[in-house]
């Protein structure tokens, strides 16, 4: 038994049928040129016969002490028939069809009794594809954490066909190290680290609350996205050319999640005037930063900072809008300059303790906002990539909407594409899939105004 590290016990507590608190992905693939009919048949039976489970794969929440959720143990045995499952959708097999029926799976909650994840194996694509949909709780592991992890189990090689599974890949010398530095000796030596860096994170909360003005929690507007939500979830995806991006990336000498960003910007700012319901302020979007090293292949936990971003949401011209967002960016970043992962977690959880506050929500109505919408840009492979043989055509992320946060945004790099995933409370945002429409047209904005 190991104790949950308190992050990640969040995400645990959190929890309840309103609030699913697992990411996911949605994963297109075309199947090899001299692959059968029945070749996401053949994927299934392969996923199945891999017994061999990682620890990760095979914990699930304990008590100790008296209290649940605040140990890991480890199941002896996993049920890969459970955990892996194989569906069909019905004619005639549309893209559509595919979105809704991941819009339910995304919406229900992941067993406590059984290790904390799922993977299901969908055929019936009209077009021939296949897809592959797989959650994790968040208690388990990041976003970053879990492309990386997705990654690994690819390659740039479109005749291998030895497959590797998420749940059985082999582990790093760095990773070996992390998990000898663990249990009691790990935990004194980061409680250790935290203590030392008590000043640091002193001056950084000085500079970001005094010196930077940065945008800070409760400077957000309230709008019809900020409300309780229930259990319920819409997805929609969509993939934009990397190169579309690029391009206005460097007519302006922004960054491309600058570009992101604006066009996000943009769509929230038609959707809200489409329904009336734009505010004179601009919305304040908090941007989740990686804290992990680029070698960290770790899969467990969570390390993630916060970045809060004005999006110039006020402002109609999208020159602008994206100026504002490129200065807010620059500055915020600017507060996290010489700290250490644990001092930039530790500001960060300072940055967007509010969020707490909805875990009342009755609470939700009579507060302000910490801010409006998560967006997230996780990297994804820059090449084309292949699994089994079969071809990576998008690899769509999935991530949480919380309580007064009812629509998240949360991209990612595949190839020459940027993959877009939005989920959303469908009760609030029932025409979600109108999202991606205005994020289409505030790009072609962008690309017109430069």
């Amino acid at each position: 038994m190991k104790l949950i590290a308190p992050i990640d016990a969040i995400f645990l507590l959190a929890e309840s049928r309103e609030h699913p608190m697992h990411v996911g992905s949605l994963q297109l693939f075309e199947p090899p040129e001299d692959a059968g009919p029945d070749f996401a048949a053949q994927t299934h039976r392969m996923l199945l016969s891999c017994n061999e489970i990682h620890p990760t794969f095979r914990k699930r929440p304990a008590t100790a002490l008296g209290s649940p959720q605040l140990a890991w143990t480890l199941a002896d045995d996993v049920d890969t028939d459970y955990h892996v499952r194989r569906v069909a959708l019905p004619g005639p097999g549309t893209q559509d069809q595919l979105v809704d029926l991941i819009s339910g799976l995304h919406g229900t909650l992941l067993d406590r009794h059984r290790p904390l994840w799922e993977v299901h194996v969908i055929e019936g694509l009209r077009d021939g594809r296949f897809a592959i949909y797989s959650k994790m709780h968040h208690g388990l592991i990041d976003g970053v954490s879990a492309q990386r992890l997705v990654q690994r189990t690819l390659t740039e090689d479109p005749n291998a066909t030895e497959p590797r599974i998420p749940w059985n890949l082999p582990r790093s010398g760095r990773r070996r190290e992390r998990e000898a530095g663990g249990g009691l000796l790990g935990a004194a030596k980061t409680l250790a680290q935290a203590a030392g860096g008590v000043p640091g994170l002193l001056r950084a909360a000085r500079t970001a609350l005094v010196e930077q003005q940065a945008t800070l929690p409760f400077a957000a507007p309230r709008t019809m996205l900020n409300v309780p939500i229930g259990g319920a979830r819409r997805t929609a995806v969509r993939s934009w050319p990397m190169e579309r991006i690029k391009q206005v990336r460097k007519a302006t000498g922004t960054t491309v999640n600058d570009v992101v960003l604006a066009m996000s910007a943009g769509a929230l700012r038609t959707y809200l005037a489409e329904h009336d319901a734009l505010p004179d302020k601009p919305l304040v979007a908090m941007v989740p930063m990686s804290l992990r090293s680029p070698d960290d292949t770790a899969t467990d936990g969570v390390k993630v900072g916060a970045l809060l971003c004005n999006l110039g949401t006020d402002l109609a011209d999208p020159l602008a809008r994206l100026r504002v967002v490129s200065e807010s960016m620059r500055s915020s970043k600017q507060v996290y300059d010489g700290l250490s992962p644990l001092q930039s977690m530790a500001l960060s959880g300072l940055m967007v303790s509010p969020i707490a506050l909805n875990l009342i929500p009755a609470l939700i109505p009579w507060t302000t906002p910490p801010f409006n919408v998560v967006i997230s840009n996780v990297p994804g492979p820059r090449e084309q990539m292949y699994w089994n043989g079969a071809r990576l055509d998008a690899n769509f992320p999935l991530s949480i909407p919380f309580d007064g946060q009812a629509v998240n945004i949360t991209l990612t790099t595949n190839g020459g594409n940027l993959d877009f995933g939005l989920v959303g409370c469908r009760r609030t945002v029932s025409d979600l899939h109108r999202i991606l429409d205005h994020l289409e047209t505030a790009l072609a904005e962008l690309e017109a105004a430069v």
